[in-house]
């Protein structure tokens, strides 16, 4: 239960800065009628898995709901742990 807690929080987390960087590219011009197709898909995806999850969780369905949180939660976590190692490693790596 906890697992999927965890992982559901980082998927949160996830849409946030998604929905973060679209208010900023809304707010300077990048988010333009050119790709604004692309962040409505992609805000709909991130709202869809965040919902599936809470509702397979409430239907019984722990195991398919961590599985699914755990699509988006376990690459973040590896990206995390990546830029990390290069924040702290100190290396020059231009």
């Amino acid at each position: 239960m906890t697992l999927f807690w965890i992982f559901w929080g980082i998927d949160a987390i996830v849409a946030l800065i998604a929905l973060y960087f679209f208010f900023i590219g809304l707010s300077d011009g990048s988010v333009s009628s050119f790709n604004i197709g692309m962040w409505v898909v992609l805000l709909i995806v991130l709202a869809a898995l965040l919902l599936g999850t809470l509702a397979l969780k409430s239907a019984g369905n722990l195991s398919l709901a961590k599985i699914l949180a755990g699509l988006l939660a376990v690459p973040a976590l590896l990206c995390l742990l990546f830029f990390l190692v290069v924040i702290v490693s100190g290396e020059k790596w231009n």
